[in-house]
């Protein structure tokens, strides 16, 4: 078995090299991916290993990046493409969702559109304006399109080998605050489904279900919890569209409740489709009102203030304490 710690930008790193050399169709492309090896060095190196053809430094504009993908997927390649940070990538939503989206379901799966937009995202380094956001719900809502984003390196690893694999079109949310925490990842291991959550702690009191950088904070609450003698089960969503809800549907018909914690704002949020759904699905089992825990309905504030809008730790306790006493 080959395991080995690395952080999570690393693990990406290494899943791309791996998927470029079992497949010359697999190509990089994005703004200083090459020379430079991107804004976060993801990319480091793999210019230098495979070429300028495979590793494309491309002009300043997201929507020519991804309109060539297109391209290049129509003609059997397979194109990762970067967007250097979550805010840059509005210029090429048209081309997202009036062209990515549909012409492989619109097709009935004859077209194939195998790209994969990586996307830094979320909040928690202190960024100017433009390079802090949680956009997810913007592309989760449009068919056609499979979200996900990894919490560990290990699930960064496979998660991109798998999304560079498929042919569907997939964004994949790659948690910006998290790219240096280091993690286990072996790379023989045999994953499981892409689309598939996971239990990340087990607990009986109450789940908490996340995806992405708010994985770890609701581990830390967790572990807070339990030395007040709360069982907290931790739920990590990993894709956002499709959502694994039977996977929440198992762990709140053992609980009984549910928070639901995420970045992006509360006001029409991921959270309100689970909380809705598992309200359905779950009405008998559940003890109290599915919550949620998000960003505000504000735009993103600047650095100095970022964690007085980012859910942290004592939030999400709140919102625990409130689940609990009813």
């Amino acid at each position: 078995m080959a395991v080995e710690k690395m952080a999570l930008a690393k693990a990406i790193t290494a899943s791309l090299r791996t998927a470029m050399e079992d497949d010359a169709k697999v190509l990089v492309i994005g703004e200083d991916v090459g020379k430079l090896g991107g804004v976060f060095r993801v990319t480091d190196g793999l210019q230098k290993d495979f070429g300028e053809d495979r590793v494309i430094d491309s002009p300043l504009a997201e929507s020519g990046i991804v309109g060539t993908a297109i391209g290049l997927a129509l003609r059997g390649y397979r194109p990762v493409v970067e967007i250097q940070f979550d805010g840059f990538v509005f210029p090429a939503y048209d081309q997202i969702v009036t062209q990515l989206a549909k012409m492989h379901a619109r097709a009935l799966g004859t077209v194939k559109l195998p790209v994969v937009i990586r996307i830094p995202y979320g909040g928690g380094i202190g960024a100017v304006e433009h390079h802090s956001e949680s956009p997810e719900a913007l592309f989760a809502h449009v068919a056609g399109l499979k979200c996900v984003s990894p919490s560990t390196p290990g699930d960064a690893y496979w998660m991109l080998q798998q999304a560079i694999h498929s042919d569907d079109p997939v964004i994949f949310f790659e948690p910006k605050r998290r790219y240096w925490d280091k993690g286990e990842v072996n790379t023989s291991a045999i994953p499981g489904p892409l689309h598939e959550a996971r239990v990340a702690r087990e607990g009986t009191d109450l789940t908490l279900a996340a995806y992405g950088p708010m994985v770890k904070t609701c581990l830390e609450v967790a572990a807070a919890a339990a030395e007040e003698g709360t069982s907290l089960e931790v739920l990590d969503l990993r894709s956002m569209s499709p959502i694994d809800f039977d996977a929440v549907q198992r762990s709140v018909e053992k609980t009984g409740r549910l928070v639901v914690v995420h970045e992006a704002p509360v006001f029409y949020g991921s959270g309100g489709e689970i909380a809705a759904r598992i309200t359905e699905r779950c009405f008998y089992h559940l003890e109290a009102p599915v919550l949620r825990v998000g960003g505000f309905h504000a735009p993103y504030p600047p650095a100095r203030l970022e964690e007085e809008y980012l859910p942290n730790l004592d939030r999400v306790l709140d919102a625990v304490d409130r689940a609990l006493a009813y």
